[in-house]
């Protein structure tokens, strides 16, 4: 639904009044987004690369591909891969990493039912992964020959199905996606596009259960693209998840510490499984009494300012800088309570991030292969507060917390780690529900 190179003014003619969807939503005029635009509920394409260059962050664009499918042209799919291919033009090399699409297997998205008398080019009015896959290849011929002609490299993702369908809900479109998807365009994909939302829709989910899906679920959707590969003769891909969070409401979970913690999980197994990448969903959403994906509070939090981050940004904030570039195995204990991921940094420091998911405090005695420090280590301690019964919505830094109703240090920069001397291997207390980032000199 996003036109990157024009704006409400001039709505592409190409494009029906009413947009079709696979669920029972009440069709309406289709509100469409613009690249062009002063809208303070949307994001201009100028300030998108402007927030890129700020962060100093590496950005993945997801093209309009459901315009393939809803455009009333005479070659829809060609209009809509010369609008990625521009977009690549105009971008002039400053992003490798472009998918198609987003979740396109589901009855959520546009595309994903057309109406048949206004498309031009005889497509089916439902999509499957086979069209999506005979699609996909212009779109990758399109977008290629676009950075050949500025002397740059692009990637391209698919979107598939991050794991085995086997519900009897879960219609032939999403369990066939795969199969009709690698079968038609398999060879002409460079890496594949997962989404996840980790625990089970809606439900409230306990501490104990939101904080297990970080593990299960990740080597769940490692082992399931490595199945892929192998029943479809494929090389196995990069793999890129780049929608996760979790999906657990009713007690305020998702602005929770948990979910801090669930991220750092989360965060550590991808590195262990060796995925390319993981873009979290989202930055800002809707508060939606406490079952709200965003990062920071957009404005409509009770008893927080504006922008004020939720407790995940600080266990995501914490991971970046103690995280390393080198992976190294580590050990802690048999106790299943207890996770520990470290890296090695390139000026030889180490990083260690420690997870206490069980209700008692444990001694940790950490033990890295290959990495012995003779110095000091300094610890950061993560944890929640005493509000919300098991969800607290702040979260606690080296005992530190903000002033407000939720949220976490108003600056974490200016908090002092805790530190010692190693005298020997390195040994501490680890709260309940708690996560410890270290670095080791």
């Amino acid at each position: 639904m996003y036109f990157w190179n024009t704006s409400k003014e001039n709505r592409p003619k190409d494009v029906p009044e009413v947009i079709l969807y696979g669920d029972q939503r009440k069709q309406k005029p289709e509100r469409l987004w613009y690249g062009i635009t002063d809208n303070p509920s949307s994001l201009s394409l100028s300030n998108y690369y402007q927030l890129i260059k700020e962060t100093n962050s590496t950005g993945i664009i997801c093209v309009n591909y459901s315009y393939a499918r809803y455009g009333t042209g005479n070659k829809p799919v060609q209009n809509a891969a010369h609008l990625a291919a521009d977009w690549v033009r105009f971008d002039k090399g400053k992003t490798k990493f472009w998918e198609i699409g987003n979740e396109n297997y589901g009855t959520w998205q546009a595309g994903y039912k057309i109406d048949t008398s206004k498309n031009k080019d005889h497509q089916p009015e439902m999509i499957s992964g086979k069209l999506y896959g005979e699609h996909l290849k212009v779109f990758v011929d399109s977008m290629k020959a676009a950075a050949k002609e500025i002397n740059s490299e692009i990637f391209i993702g698919a979107v598939v199905i991050e794991t085995a369908k086997e519900k009897s809900w879960e219609g032939g479109i999403t369990k066939n996606w795969n199969d009709g998807l690698l079968k038609t365009a398999g060879s002409a994909i460079d890496y594949y596009v997962l989404h996840s939302y980790y625990t089970p829709y809606e439900q409230n989910s306990s501490p104990e259960i939101i904080l297990n899906t970080a593990k299960t679920e990740t080597h769940k959707m490692a082992a399931y693209m490595k199945e892929l590969s192998r029943i479809y003769q494929l090389p196995e891909r990069p793999l890129a998840l780049t929608e996760w969070n979790i999906f657990a409401t009713g007690s305020k979970q998702s602005c929770s510490f948990i979910n801090g913690m669930h991220a750092a999980i989360v965060l550590g197994e991808l590195a262990n499984l060796k995925f390319g990448m993981a873009s979290r969903w989202d930055l800002a959403n809707g508060y939606a009494h406490g079952n709200d994906h965003g990062m920071f509070n957009k404005g409509d939090e009770p008893g927080v300012p504006l922008w004020n981050p939720r407790p995940v940004f600080y266990y995501m904030y914490y991971f970046q800088r103690f995280f390393g570039d080198q992976l190294l195995t580590t050990k802690v204990s048999d106790n299943n309570d207890i996770l520990a991921y470290s890296a090695k940094f390139k000026n030889g420091e180490l990083g260690a991030v420690i997870v206490n998911k069980g209700n008692v405090p444990q001694v940790i005695d950490l033990d890295i292969t290959g990495f012995k420090s003779t110095k000091k280590y300094y610890l950061y301690s993560l944890t929640g507060g005493d509000d919300n019964g098991a969800f607290s919505q702040k979260v606690l830094v080296n005992g530190k917390t903000t002033k407000f109703a939720a949220g976490g240090p108003e600056d974490p920069k200016k908090i002092k780690a805790l530190s010692a001397t190693v005298t020997g291997k390195i040994k501490f207390e680890s709260q309940p529900f708690s996560v410890q980032y270290l670095l080791t000199e």
